[in-house]
């Protein structure tokens, strides 16, 4: 445990200029995404409304899919997400491929959000808390520490490429690398079994309140 928290904390200190780099990126794909919305034409908007509604209308009358279908189909889904960060941290030209993965999912939940606000005012706030924010609590850092993870190796390796006389063991940082992405997999495990038990019941409750 005592070897964790010295790992954990040498690599905060580290990167922490890349944890704030990675932070502002992501905080940038949000509000991107938020400023999206308000690009859609009023029939987009209409459209995808329309699709919402029926959503909601089947959510309230109990429509959603299994519990444990939705767990292993959300924790199989971020765990290819997570998965592909880490091959691309393997490569050198894969470093602005893993950037533009984590700006597109701060786009995503910026334009969700943005859009149940724009046309549901304080019900689509209401309902983008409970929807959104559960497992996003863990989500968000858990794919910051595998961005910054895969960024600091990658660019180990670029360094490594490009001065060969401070050539270090391969083997050793691999692990490392290998290790703390497997270990932020428990903050997805938990985020999935919140976004699959926990999220849907909140959901439930605030669109038959909004539709009743």
């Amino acid at each position: 445990m005592d070897s964790l928290r010295y790992y954990m904390h040498r690599h905060l200190e580290e990167n922490k200029t890349l944890y704030a780099f990675v932070g502002v990126l992501f905080l940038m794909g949000v509000i991107f995404g938020a400023i999206i919305v308000n690009s859609l034409s009023l029939n987009q908007k209409q459209d995808l409304y329309t699709y919402l509604s029926r959503f909601f209308v089947q959510a309230a009358e109990g429509g959603f899919t299994s519990r444990s279908d939705m767990f292993f189909q959300s924790f199989g889904h971020y765990l290819k997400y997570m998965g592909l960060m880490w091959v691309l941290g393997l490569s050198v030209i894969g470093l602005p491929v893993i950037l533009v993965m984590l700006f597109l999912k701060g786009v995503v939940i910026g334009f969700t959000v943005g859009f149940l606000v724009n046309q549901m005012g304080w019900y689509g706030f209401l309902l983008s808390f409970v929807s959104v924010l559960p497992q996003n609590v863990l989500l968000i850092p858990a794919f910051i520490i595998v961005t910054v993870a895969a960024v600091a190796f990658s660019i180990k390796m670029i360094r490594q490429l490009a001065f060969k006389r401070h050539h270090m063991p391969f083997l050793p940082q691999l692990m490392r690398y290998t290790l703390l992405v497997a270990g932020v997999g428990v903050m997805v495990f938990l985020a999935s079994t919140l976004e699959a038990f926990f999220t849907p019941a909140l959901m439930e409750q605030v669109i038959k309140w909004s539709i009743g």
